[in-house]
């Protein structure tokens, strides 16, 4: 028992945080920690959930192995945030090392001390998530002292009991299986936190807060779910949404894709509400009441709110449902990704080669909506400071070079205008054709032979993409902007870009997403978009022409599709080999099912292209720059989808 006589909880506010966290930056962390539990205490929260591995960041990836950082991550979390944890309980995540193993834990602190610390049970290693390779899980129904500062503290499979109200844990993945981690303390809780740093996916929100609202009823508790937001270590992106709901019904609903450093949300629990319906339903009075083999930690504190006696007093509320379409989340994910990418690079604005086709004019549109409506939320004045621009116009953020040679396009030339035109980007009009000359002059006095289309064809397309990279790469140089480079996730599938060329730069924030949706998406941009700078009709010169590299001559009229195929059955295709891991026979099944105005034999010959051109481009892949996780899955052989470089028929 910890604490003085405390009279028993009927009710308590709960509050779930975002945060915005960068790995290793811990000083900067254990700021935004504290800010948080400050604007939590003025909004009167008892009982507050943060992020998971919050205090270190979650993707500190191999660094995790660093035994200092476990160490000083311990020491700032007993001196400086666990005595800021007065008069409410509060949840921080952080690795912890006990018993030569290092653990994902979380911290439950309260009264300016550490209560217990939880291991994560249940660790992910699908998709983007890759914890085995630095955590063990914890055994369920284990518990040991840990010995800190001089006390043992209570460590491993803990629930809690606060002033008589009954608290469990559930760490991000524990709630995602088939048996959620809480379900063995459903009989005994009253409250569940979840501490999670769940990835932005499309259209994975509304699964996330249907686990949340079911788990509410299904346990018969209150489920508080925290999340972080940003563009974390470079690749992944949290769209944040703090949620609270009870009954199945979420009572609050915190901001998806906030600029700011975090957001907060509240919901007063009445706890007389859970524990009457718990008596009611069969589930439970069928079942053991008590948490079983589970260790309680009992505390009486003293939780009552400080907050100034004019503060406004929270009610539960059904809050109206965040609904955005698969467009809009695209837009809002790739617009905060690019300001966290921005900013925490710390470079100086954007530079992007733009071609007028679909790609680059997608990147342009996307800076421009992301200064939109970055703005919009934080204001000039902080979205400069937290930008580190020195000017907030789109003159200064971005960069746009068309560069031509003797096979650009006269209108792919004029679209490039209006997008530049439109965004408000500087644009520059540079001709490379001269760079171009002199590479195949020097080539075929090297070889003693002029090149020529009919036995030169691959090399004198990729030369031209290659002398456009060292003009784009020395003006971002010079003025220590961030080069985008422009390739999709169809092309980086199939490899249909080239090295140093229109592949070089410093961010892929396309390489995540198909060239299906992004035409799509190009064409909503463009008549549809009702947030940030609205609708952006310069993109209807962009679609009103078939995507090119404009690599060959203009004679030869090169599209993509017909140099690939068609980016709908790429999209498709890719997802059955890629995603779903389909052999060949049932992957020509589902195109064909898809796609019945294609003969068998056609939709074959495509099968048979995908796969020789993806086992041939594994070493583009490797070399690509990072990207966003945007979609359900990727190709990035960094965060989601490994393989050998070197493979066989299969």
């Amino acid at each position: 028992m910890i604490g003085k006589a405390a009279q028993n909880l009927k009710s308590v506010r709960i509050g779930s945080a975002t945060l915005n966290q960068t790995p290793l930056d811990l000083a900067g962390n254990t700021r935004r920690i504290l800010e948080a539990i400050a604007e939590a205490r003025g909004a009167g929260v008892q009982v507050l959930v943060l992020p998971e591995l919050c205090l270190t960041g979650y993707g500190c990836e191999d660094a995790f192995f660093r035994p200092d950082l476990s160490a000083h991550a311990m020491e700032i979390l007993v001196k400086e945030i666990a005595p800021a944890s007065k008069n409410m309980i509060c949840t921080v995540g952080l690795p912890v090392v006990i018993e030569g193993g290092l653990y994902n834990a979380v911290a439950v602190l309260g009264d300016g001390r550490i209560l217990g610390i939880n291991a994560k049970r249940r660790l992910p290693r699908d998709g983007v998530h890759y914890e085995p390779r630095w955590f063990r899980p914890w055994a369920d129904g284990r518990s040991i002292e840990l010995e800190l500062v001089l006390l043992n503290i209570p460590f491993g499979d803990l629930v809690y009991d606060i002033n008589g109200a009954r608290i469990a844990l559930e760490i991000c993945e524990e709630a995602w299986g088939a048996v959620p981690a809480a379900a063995a303390a459903a009989g005994f809780a009253d409250i569940v936190l979840n501490p999670s740093a769940s990835h932005f996916a499309l259209a994975k929100y509304e699964t996330r807060e249907h686990l949340v609202a079911n788990s509410s009823r299904s346990f018969g508790v209150y489920y508080a779910y925290s999340n972080l937001v940003g563009l974390e270590a470079g690749r992944i992106i949290y769209d944040g949404g703090a949620l609270i709901a009870c009954d199945g019904k979420v009572t609050g609903r915190g901001q998806r894709f906030s600029f700011a450093d975090g957001d907060l949300v509240t919901s007063d629990a009445n706890l007389d509400v859970v524990r009457s319906s718990k008596m009611r339903k069969k589930s439970f009075s069928d079942s053991n009441d008590g948490p079983g083999s589970l260790r309680i930690i009992k505390a009486n504190i003293d939780l009552t709110p400080q907050t100034p006696a004019d503060a406004p007093v929270a009610a539960p509320q059904t809050i109206t449902p965040i609904e955005m379409s698969p467009e809009e989340e695209f837009l809002r994910a790739s617009a905060l990704g690019l300001f966290d990418y921005l900013r925490k690079s710390k470079s100086k604005g954007y530079a992007l080669s733009l071609s007028g086709g679909c790609d680059s004019s997608v990147c342009a549109v996307l800076v421009a909506q992301m200064r939109h409506l970055a703005i919009a939320e934080l204001g000039k004045k902080e979205f400069l400071r937290r930008s580190g621009l020195a000017d907030d116009s789109m003159t200064a953020l971005l960069l746009c070079a068309w560069q031509g040679t003797n096979q650009s396009g006269t209108k792919t030339h004029e679209a490039a205008r209006q997008i530049a035109a439109a965004t408000g980007g500087r644009f520059v009009e540079l001709n490379v054709q001269p760079a171009v000359d002199f590479y195949l002059e020097e080539a075929a006095r090297a070889s003693g032979r002029n090149l020529d289309w009919q036995h030169d064809d691959l090399a004198l397309q990729n030369i031209q993409a290659r002398a456009r990279a060292p003009m784009i790469w020395l003006l971002a140089n010079m003025e220590e902007r961030l080069l985008l480079t422009t390739a999709n996730r169809s092309e980086a599938a199939v490899g249909y870009t080239t090295m140093d060329g229109d592949a070089a730069g410093g961010l892929a924030p396309l390489a995540g997403i198909d060239k299906a949706f992004l035409l799509k998406w190009a064409s909503w941009a463009a008549k549809s978009c009702t947030i940030g700078m609205g609708p952006v009709p310069a993109l209807l010169a962009v679609l009103n022409q078939p995507p090119s590299a404009e690599l060959r001559p203009i004679q030869a009229h090169q599209t993509d599709e017909g140099e690939l195929m068609p980016y709908a059955i790429l999209a498709l295709i890719e997802a059955c080999r890629v995603r779903d891991k389909l052999g060949v026979p049932e992957t020509v099944t589902t195109v064909l099912r898809a796609f019945g105005d294609h003969s068998k034999s056609e939709i074959e010959a495509w099968v048979a292209k995908f796969d020789l051109m993806w086992r041939a481009s594994q070493w583009k892949r490797e070399r690509f720059a990072p990207s966003f996780h945007l979609d359900d899955f990727s190709v990035d052989p960094k965060s989601f989808c490994r393989f050998p470089i070197f493979s066989g028929e299969g």
